[in-house]
């Protein structure tokens, strides 16, 4: 079983007041890592207080890296310890081949700096990146051109709202998807997401469909909960658990 660490981003209106209080929770829970830095903290106190409290900070998200700000992007790795990086594009860097190409190049020209400092690039994915161009995914499209990119694959959006079956996704791309972002809901436009394991999603079967050589980290998130987002992180959390799918603190 992978450890289970949970995307920051999920608890964003509840960090505004105490983060550390909503950080201390999240370990109480016994979540392994969290995904993110910040809350008003340099990465290296960030860590420091995320490792005080039992967890690791299992991988960093950060703005695209470009040849002006890529040591930064390095760095920010370094002082967060962790070897997992994550960014993304939006939706005008995929809505056409022309568009795909060019975020390729920009992925090409940050990859040779970030493997040789002994980082794990990783691409994270919305819907549009699924949806098909041209009798392919768009996600295919830029991998014909930037080969040696990981994903990290959000099964919940790898449907594109229920075009696609998500552990079919995993299972296609799963030689390269070191960190999965295992999200769940109805799988319908506008609709907020559930906790995991009582959406649409087959959590278990795109769990099992992953590379166990190439996985490292199951990330939680849910961009949006119509009830209590705490109660959905530690649902979560024992779904997985509970489940054997994955392995926290407790």
């Amino acid at each position: 079983m992978k450890p289970i660490s949970l995307q920051l981003y999920t608890v964003r209106t509840l960090t505004k007041d105490d983060p550390l209080a909503v950080l201390q929770k999240i370990a109480d829970i016994g979540y392994a890592g969290v995904e993110g830095h910040g809350f008003g903290m340099s990465n290296r106190e960030f860590r420091r207080v995320v490792e005080d409290m039992g967890m690791r900070v299992s991988s960093y998200f950060g703005p695209f890296p470009n040849a002006e700000n890529v040591q930064e992007f390095i760095d920010a790795a370094g002082d967060l310890g962790t070897e997992y990086t994550v960014s993304g594009f939006w939706i005008p860097d995929f809505e056409s081949r022309d568009a795909i190409r060019k975020s390729a190049d920009k992925v090409n020209a940050v990859l040779p700096a970030l493997h040789q400092a002994g980082l794990s690039f990783a691409l994270h994915n919305h819907w549009f990146e699924f949806w098909k161009i041209d009798g392919k995914l768009a996600i295919e499209w830029l991998l014909e051109s930037a080969p040696d990119v990981d994903l990290e694959l959000d099964i919940y959006w790898a449907s594109a709202h229920g075009q696609n079956r998500s552990e079919q996704m995993v299972e296609r791309f799963r030689e390269r998807v070191p960190l999965l972002h295992v999200k769940d809901g109805p799988m319908v436009e506008g609709k907020p997401m559930t906790a995991v394991g009582s959406g649409a999603v087959d959590v278990r079967a795109c769990i099992e469909a992953a590379d166990p050589n190439k996985l490292a980290w199951l990330i939680v998130e849910l961009d949006e909960y119509a009830g209590d987002m705490m109660e959905a992180v530690e649902s979560s959390y024992r779904y997985l658990t509970g489940q054997g799918l994955g392995k926290g603190t407790k």
